[in-house]
């Protein structure tokens, strides 16, 4: 009988418990990627606002009224950012090199922003549609930073800790085949089982996410836009400032994601984020390197090849142009100041008419160039006069530039003049007190009102604020901009000096300027409008209610352009255009337009 075989019951393998789900973030760990992250938000924050009033400056000296470009660069960049914000959505799920591609692309478009709209001006004489192209790019990008920074700070409370390896790892880590597929499954409910009584893992605080990122965004804000007008224009002008900006934003923003979040990133992410980080540094470097022959390139195709003196003052740029045999050409931040070859026409109807009557003491706002003075000075009885300038930069070069000091015929050397650097409004406004005599003449020598910058000196509280510095007996000229071109501005100017209390007499006098038009739009240099407007409008005023009698004083030296004649018909050719029923024009509720 064959033996039986004791059939022995299987031996049970003693299993092991399953480890306990690991913690998916210690917080030392979130707090290393929360404060870097809150660093390049500050940073970027900086770069997008200094971006934002690069624009807005450059579009102002470019184009010409702040308000409106202002307004146009802030209105289009809000929205653009909403849409930004919106886009970015898609690339939430490769969350880090869109923000890497985002910074990169934000870097090269801000940083080269402001070439593009000199160039855009200087060889093709429009930029405005320059300027919202680029206002909505800008404001792409930034709308798109932070939902990018949300994702990425919100997968990072999710990652396994540094040195641990991630579950897509640690599966194809795993010993291939049926003794990998047996473990996974034995051990499979038991792992179910201690991850039902395992405690949950606290969610990230989205709402501390969103403060920190705000927090970090308006701090940010707060530093680009004190060192835009502070340090960046002072120190490195317009063009070298945005390049330098652009170069700081794609290093941050570079650095952040290539180290920070280098794991959420494959092998070829990481190479082409290098690459087009180092791109484009190399192409703002470059820029940076060449910016000055640019700049060179760029105010030879504007003013032409005569360029004497171009300097960049802490207000404006001031450019002198004209060979050494003729007469200079200023302009002040790209307008036509002085046309050398018939400034004299200008300065002459300026100042002769106000100097019939007393003119011992005069005042002189604006006329950093000397050339009023220049017309003052001629009459023997003139006691003292005092010149009221924003910019030294301007009356510095009309003392030291040979062919300027010329033109002045040395005005500011002749000890009869004072200068005062100072804003016309905030001196005139302490000036009642301090001024032991009132002044018998003001002369008004200031840009076109239609340039905002000027507004206020043409409004109803500056005129009152002359009429308290003047004598009874006094007279104040005023250079009111064109008659025939924009005579709605020349009536508000009118209509403001008869509401701070003075009675008017209109005249003007006819010019040529070459080039450019002495108004506030310069948009139009090569559109068809190669001349500007060819008159100059004025407004002689006294305190009251009788208007002034156009003339010229007893002891007038001998004009080259006017005449008893001459003024009269002046005089008829501006009221020929006068715009009736014109209300003034107030700091609150300024009117001037074309």
């Amino acid at each position: 009988m064959p033996p039986t075989r004791v059939r022995q019951p299987p031996v049970r393998r003693r299993e092991r418990p399953p480890r306990p789900p690991r913690s998916p973030r210690s917080p030392r760990s979130g707090q290393a990627v929360r404060f870097p992250v809150l660093a390049v938000v500050f940073v970027c924050a900086a770069c997008g606002l200094v971006y934002e009033l690069e624009l807005v400056a450059l579009a102002s000296y470019l184009i010409g009224d702040s308000v409106t470009q202002a307004s146009v660069v802030l209105s289009v960049m809000v929205f653009a950012m909403g849409v930004g914000s919106l886009l970015a959505k898609r690339l939430r799920c490769r969350a880090a090199v869109g923000f890497g591609m985002v910074e990169a692309g934000l870097a090269l478009i801000g940083g080269c922003s402001a070439l593009a709209l000199y160039a855009a001006f200087a060889w093709l004489g429009e930029s405005r549609y320059v300027v919202v192209a680029f206002s909505l790019a800008i404001g792409v990008l930034i709308g798109a930073e932070i939902p990018l920074l949300m994702s990425l700070i919100q997968r990072a409370g999710s990652a396994p800790e540094a040195g641990e390896e991630a579950p897509s790892v640690r599966r194809s880590g795993t010993r291939s085949g049926v003794r990998s597929g047996a473990r996974t499954g034995a051990r499979s409910g038991l792992a179910k089982r201690a991850r039902r009584q395992a405690p949950p893992v606290e969610p990230d605080d989205a709402a501390g996410t969103v403060a920190d990122l705000f927090a970090a965004d308006y701090v940010g804000a707060l530093v680009g836009g004190l060192a835009f007008p502070f340090l960046l224009l002072p120190w490195l002008g317009q063009l070298t400032g945005a390049l330098v900006t652009g170069a700081v934003n794609v290093i941050a923003g570079g650095g952040l994601v290539l180290w920070v979040f280098r794991r959420d990133l494959t092998i070829r992410s990481r190479a082409l984020l290098i690459g087009v980080n180092m791109s484009v540094l190399a192409v703002l470097a470059t820029a940076t390197v060449l910016v000055d022959d640019f700049e060179e390139a760029a105010r030879r195709a504007v003013y032409g090849d005569r360029v004497r003196v171009a300097v960049h003052t802490d207000l404006q740029e001031v450019v002198v142009t004209g060979g050494r045999e003729g007469p200079p050409d200023l302009f002040l931040d790209g307008r036509l100041r002085v046309a050398g070859q018939d400034e004299y026409r200008y300065h002459e109807a300026l100042v002769h008419p106000a100097m019939k009557g007393p003119h011992a003491r005069v005042l002189i706002v604006g006329g950093g160039d000397g050339l009023a003075a220049r017309e003052v000075l001629r009459y023997s009885g003139v006691s003292s006069v005092t010149v009221v300038e924003l910019d030294p930069g301007v009356v510095r070069l009309a003392r030291t530039d040979p062919a300027l000091a010329t033109l002045n015929a040395q005005a500011f050397r002749d000890p009869r003049v004072r200068v005062v650097y100072a804003d016309a409004f905030n001196w005139l406004r302490g000036a009642a007190d301090r001024v032991q005599e009132r002044y018998d003449v003001v002369i008004s020598d200031l840009p076109d009102p239609g340039i905002t910058p000027s507004t206020k000196l043409y409004s109803e509280e500056f005129h009152g604020l002359v009429a308290r510095v003047l004598t009874g007996a006094g007279r104040f000229a005023v250079h009111a901009g064109s008659v025939s071109d924009r005579p709605h501005t020349y009536w508000t100017v009118d209509a403001t000096l008869r509401a701070a209390g003075f009675a008017t007499r209109p005249y003007s006098a006819s010019g040529r300027t070459p080039g450019f038009a002495a108004g506030p739009d310069r948009a139009d240099r090569t559109g068809g409008t190669e001349q500007g407007p060819g008159d100059w409008g004025f407004l002689l005023a006294v305190p009251g209610d009788r208007p002034p009698v156009l003339g010229l004083a007893p002891d007038a030296p001998r004009l080259r352009s006017l005449g008893a004649g001459t003024l009269e018909a002046a005089a008829r050719r501006a009221e020929r255009a006068r715009v009736p029923a014109l209300p003034s024009s107030t700091l609150v509720h300024p009117r001037y337009g074309s």
